[in-house]
């Protein structure tokens, strides 16, 4: 029985002369692959974000009434995650494209709830001390749209590449 040895040998039963014959990957799905493990990276950071404005909603909540709008904007965005793994996942081209516009709507919805926020927010650091959850709600939100523009452009990359190539008649 002959062993296995670790290297550079070629192996037996050819003498290099297949080379021709052998497959190629094509371009396309090795850039589906890079898509699809970039793609994971942004749906675990936009986890993250929508757990930090669920956060901001609970303890909002003690002291004053639920804002309904940010409760719905954190529900529809939470959502779109679940849809775009299940997409990410399955290579569901139509599922990637619910996630697109489900989760700007979600950022959208965020960016509504916090406008008041956003024009009382302090610009000197005189009022820095009282307003430190206004300051960070702006920061959350902020960062939710940058992952957010980051997301929709990799995952139309993606569904780019995904789609078959069309062929001219």
């Amino acid at each position: 029985m002959q062993q296995r040895n670790s290297g550079n040998r070629r192996p037996s039963g050819t003498d290099g002369s297949d080379f021709s014959y052998r497959m190629v990957v094509d371009n396309r799905y090795t850039k589906v692959a890079k898509g699809k493990s970039t793609l994971s990276k942004l749906l675990i950071i936009q986890a993250v974000v929508v757990l930090v404005g669920a956060v901001d909603i609970l303890f909002t909540l003690l002291k004053e009434p639920l804002d309904s709008l940010a409760a719905a904007s954190v529900s529809v965005s939470f959502i779109s995650i679940v849809i775009g793994e299940l997409g990410r996942k399955r290579s569901r081209v139509n599922f990637l494209k619910l996630y697109m516009v489900a989760s700007s709507i979600g950022i959208l919805g965020s960016i509504a709830s916090n406008v008041e926020v956003m024009k009382s927010a302090p610009l000197g650091l005189g009022k820095w001390e009282t307003d430190k959850f206004d300051l960070l709600k702006v920061a959350w939100v902020f960062a939710g749209l940058f992952v957010q523009i980051f997301s929709v452009t990799k995952t139309a990359s993606l569904i780019g590449n995904m789609s078959p190539p069309k062929r001219a008649s």
